[in-house]
């Protein structure tokens, strides 16, 4: 296995640092307001390789954060009118809410920032006492970004470059501009905690590097997050633990591709900026899954009704060779061969689109198996379904998703559209060809396709979410 580490900016061999066992740590969310299209992009990407490492038989520890203390969500709390706690717990049972929905299964540990006030303290201690760090006459402590000789090893930057670009207040109580704030002094009314620095709450950054040490130690395997934290989020959590511990932080390093709304960065001042729970009001949750799948999960992903549209057609059809199917598993039989690719490339830095271009192969296998009726039909649509299960796709049942039983909204209910049907049958039975055509016709404008077969007549709903 080979996975792209964007320290080093080159695909490495995967040797974790106990033999079969996994730490992985990604950044969650800031938990003042919804998730969107761009946290999503995170969630799904990381959600298959860590399926996909257990598929390989690894044992995974993965940890994901909350951040509930920050000063977004001072500030949204202070808006709403209501306490940092009921906020915070309202955002973060949308969040479980939003990843059911995308089929994200929930990380191994969820840690909280507020949670591990004592291991930040003690982190800001030490960098203190080893000259890293500095508490200045304001209350507030800062990292000496000089002293540590790596930083910019991540983002392959220079220290003097860094000046004009550096996201920081001017603020006078630094020794230098680029220092960041370690441990913030609360405002009075502000939620705060004790510390030998007076009262106050701690930065972001080194949230981060208390809660993943704390849970996976000082050395662990794998990092992600989005691509915007590669600075200076992850420079700095690099600088603060390896200065603290003395020891390599992390071995490889993982960034998730941006999200882009109909080839636009998606922001607020665009009006393009989509939560989660947005677009899932809309479309179906498999249809944003398999778009988000669709890419490898270090590329730019395009949102568009276009994209989306694309993505449902796709899914139709590996769920079109379920359909009818029955489903058996063999590790002997032909449709190991193609577990066997789709296993080849997934191994190649999680090559998703490769791999959904091996279950495509196979699906049309599926197709041709059923129709010349051969006895290894069940076991391609098995290993279909198996593999789809790696993506998080294919788990729910042809016929609900190819007759849109999950959608929110249906043209007509399923009791008129069977109606529809027995009255086109009645009419071709009475020789009435223009008007069954007519009904079915009807049904076509409306998204929903009439299927013939010695059978009988079955639906699908063919939308463009």
């Amino acid at each position: 296995m080979h996975i792209y580490n964007t320290l080093t900016r080159r695909k490495e061999p995967f040797t974790p640092i106990n033999a079969g066992k996994v730490s992985m740590y990604v950044c969650g969310m800031t938990v003042y307001d919804y998730c969107h299209l761009g946290h999503a992009r995170v969630m799904v990407a990381f959600d298959v390789i860590t399926r996909y490492l257990r598929e390989r038989g690894y044992d995974v520890n993965y940890v994901r954060n909350i951040t509930d203390i920050d000063d977004k969500i001072l500030k949204r709390a202070d808006e709403n009118g209501e306490s940092i706690t009921a906020l915070t717990e309202r955002m973060i049972e949308a969040m479980h809410e939003d990843e059911a929905r995308l089929n994200v299964l929930p990380p191994s540990h969820e840690p909280r920032a507020t949670g591990h006030i004592d291991d930040i303290v003690n982190m800001i201690e030490t960098l203190i006492d080893k000259g890293f760090a500095y508490a200045a006459d304001n209350g507030d402590v800062y990292y000496r970004v000089r002293k540590f000789a790596e930083y910019g090893k991540l983002n392959n930057r220079q220290l003097d470059d860094m000046r004009s670009g550096a996201r920081v207040d001017v603020d006078i109580h630094k020794e230098d501009p680029l220092d960041f704030v370690l441990w913030k002094a609360a405002k009075p009314g502000e939620a705060h905690w004790a510390s030998p620095w007076g009262n106050g709450r701690p930065g972001w950054h080194i949230e981060c590097s208390a809660m993943s040490t704390c849970c996976l130690g000082n050395t662990f395997d794998i990092h992600g997050g989005g691509p915007d934290l590669t600075f200076p989020h992850h420079e700095n959590e690099i600088a603060q633990s390896e200065a603290a511990t003395g020891q390599t932080y992390v071995n490889t390093w993982m960034h998730a591709g941006a999200v882009r709304v109909d080839q636009e960065k998606m922001s607020k001042s665009l009006g393009n900026f989509f939560t989660i729970r947005d677009v899932l009001a809309e479309h179906d949750p498999e249809v944003v899954r398999f778009l988000l799948v669709a890419s490898h999960y270090r590329s730019p992903i395009n949102y568009s009704v276009d994209s989306l549209t694309e993505a449902r057609k796709s899914l139709t059809r590996l769920y079109t060779a379920l359909e009818g199917s029955e489903l058996a598993s063999s590790t002997t039989s032909e449709a190991s061969a193609y577990r066997h690719r789709f296993m080849q490339v997934m191994d190649d830095d999680f090559n998703t689109p490769e791999a959904l271009a091996v279950m495509f192969e196979l699906a049309r296998e599926v197709n041709r198996a059923k129709q010349e009726q051969r006895p290894d039909a069940a076991l391609l649509a098995g290993e279909l379904k198996q593999l789809g299960s790696i993506l998080g796709l294919l788990q729910q049942s042809p016929q609900a998703f190819l007759q849109g039983t999950q959608q929110q909204s249906m043209p007509l209910t399923e009791s008129e559209i069977n109606t529809k049907i027995a009255q086109r049958q009645e009419a071709k039975v009475n020789k009435e060809f223009a008007q069954a055509d007519a009904i079915r016709d009807e049904l076509a404008a409306l998204g929903i396709i009439l299927k013939d077969s010695r059978e009988g007549t079955t639906w699908v709903i063919e939308k463009t979410s």
